[in-house]
Parts: structure tokens; sequence; C-alpha cells
């Protein structure tokens, strides 16, 4: 299927911002919902936001909400997540996924990027 190359992780201080990228390698980009997810250590892997198809329907974790924005652009087969205001608890490994929407708001996905690291400290 598709391949997820991931970028824009790295060390922010608390309130700052980052913006990751995940571009896939497939025309068929456009045909996937695709999301983010992440795990800190000793935690389990949890939704952060997913966006449909076209962009037009968007779903956010509570924690990321008003925080937080997915974005698309097929054109480029990228997905981006805006993170403004991080928090210390905001430090994950962040991963992007494809899928249909359905999967990808329970979870549901075989189709992963690499994985990114987003540490926020002071």
């Amino acid at each position: 299927q598709v391949q997820l190359a991931q970028s824009g992780g790295g060390l922010v201080q608390p309130g700052g911002s980052l913006r990751l990228s995940c571009v896939g390698s497939a025309q068929t980009f456009s045909s996937y919902a695709m999301g983010w997810f992440r795990q800190a250590p000793g935690k389990e892997r949890d939704f952060v936001a997913a966006i449909s198809t076209r962009g037009i329907t968007k779903s956010y974790a509570d924690s990321a909400k008003g925080r937080f924005t997915i974005s698309r652009d097929n054109a480029k087969n990228t997905v981006y997540l805006q993170m403004n205001s991080l928090k210390p608890e905001d430090t994950a490994v962040y991963y992007c996924a494809a899928a249909d929407w359905n999967r990808l708001i329970l979870g549901l996905i075989d189709n992963w990027g690499q994985g990114t690291q987003v540490t926020v400290s002071s």
C-alpha cells in the first residue's frame, strides 16, 4: 500500500509550536483518510486527529482540540499536524496513518509512518 514518510519533530519549550508532515508515496494518496497518533513511554498509542479524504471532516482528541490542527494537501500527497501551545504532556512519538475513515477513528490501522519524536521540555 502507500508508504508514509514523516518529518518535523524535535525539541521545543512549553508554549512553543511544531508542524509535523507526512508524505505518501502513492498516487492514490487522496483515496485515504489520514490521521495522527502518538505514543508516550509506557503508554498506549493514542488517537490525536483525523482528516477525511477531501479534508472536509476532521476529528480531534480532547487533548488536541483548540491547540492542534490537522490539514492535508492532496496535490502534494501530504498531511500536516500543526501543534501550538505545546505542553510537556504532549511529549511522545507521533505517527501518521492511512486508512478509511472508520478504521482511523477506531485505531484499526495497518499503514503507519515511521514515527517522529516530539519532546516538550524546558
